[in-house]
């Protein structure tokens, strides 16, 4: 295997633990009004991914700097013409981040509703986008011979792409409702419980029609294993929360995450992106990469640098596995940041 091919793994291996660990992180957010009834519920929820979720948004970075060192022409193509999705989604993380973190400086009642609002918009908004920019990416765009987006904003909002959005934002929501569940006691963990059992049923549904279209409209033979892998792990998520198993729960929606972005990455190979306006016009990884001496450079870089961030950021969630539950919150904020609590 080419290096130019490894390092298209490699992303594929990052946007995959991004949307895997941030997935729950967005899920989390998104579920505010449900399970977060009371001040003290909703400061169990942030104290739930309090310690890792800027962890987690480290596989995003990493993943566009991977993208931007070992594929020039994708990341060029890409962020130029996918350029106001991917600016609301920056705008959404950063709105969400400063929420995160100036929700407890100020203790009023009215501020902490508006930054639980832009920790809900900071989640929902990333949700539908991510899925609406990589069904994009798969299905292709109008790119023309000085590999240039032509789409309007209007094309990329095809069905397909929006089934796309739809799909990450029920799977992500799922994804968060079980992690709460995991990560909760008392009477939060069981209506985390009771909604996974609840969201279970669209997010098969939905995603299963999703993951459908994408096998038979641009799948490939070895890819219908990762159809059948992620609709089996949907199902077994709601047996699994009413057995009381959040654990084994958490494993299934990771793995139907995982599925589903090997799908999408595996239906691209050997495209980074597609054009629908001549084939002759599509990014490759042959014709988009950079040069064998940058991919052998990164390569050792990563080889060194990604075993020491892997065991750090496993050791982070060992330290905080214990499960959080209204009792262990004080009952006046103060000025304390909910990060700390």
């Amino acid at each position: 295997m080419e290096l130019a091919q490894v390092w298209f793994v490699l992303v594929g291996v990052l946007f995959t633990g991004y949307f895997v660990l941030e997935g729950f992180d967005f899920g989390v957010g998104m579920l505010f009004p449900v399970l977060g009834r009371t001040d003290e519920r909703r400061r169990v929820l942030l104290n739930t991914i309090g310690p890792v979720w800027d962890g987690n948004e480290v596989w995003l970075l990493t993943a566009g700097g991977a993208l931007f060192a070992a594929f020039p022409d994708w990341y060029a193509t890409m962020f130029s013409g996918f350029y106001l999705p991917l600016l609301l989604i920056l705008i959404a993380l950063i709105v969400r981040v400063v929420a995160i973190e100036w929700r407890g400086k100020i203790d009023d009642v009215r501020w902490r509703a508006r930054c639980d609002a832009a920790i809900m918009v900071g989640s929902w908004l990333p949700a539908v986008l991510w899925g609406v920019a990589f069904a994009n990416l798969v299905r292709g765009v109008a790119i023309d011979a000085d590999r240039k987006v032509t789409s309007n904003l209007f094309d990329m909002l095809n069905p397909y792409a929006l089934l796309g959005g739809v799909t990450t934002a029920l799977v992500f929501v799922l994804h968060g409702a079980v992690f709460v569940a995991l990560k909760s006691a008392d009477e939060v963990r069981e209506d985390a419980v009771l909604l996974a059992q609840r969201l279970a049923v669209p997010a098969v549904l939905v995603a299963g029609v999703f993951v459908l279209w994408t096998q038979v409209s641009y799948g490939k033979g070895w890819t219908w294993l990762t159809v059948a892998t992620a609709a089996a792990a949907l199902v077994g998520v709601a047996a699994l929360t009413r057995a009381g198993r959040e654990g084994w729960a958490f494993l299934l929606t990771t793995v139907a995450i995982v599925s589903t972005v090997v799908l999408l990455f595996g239906s691209l190979y050997p495209n980074l992106m597609p054009s629908t306006t001549d084939a002759a016009y599509n990014l490759t990884i042959s014709n988009s990469s950079s040069s064998d001496y940058t991919l052998k450079v990164m390569t050792w870089a990563a080889a060194f640098m990604t075993p020491v961030v892997v065991m750090y950021q496993a050791w982070t969630y060992w330290v905080f596995r214990s499960r959080i539950s209204v009792d262990h919150i004080p009952p006046s904020i103060g000025l304390k940041s909910d990060r700390s609590q």
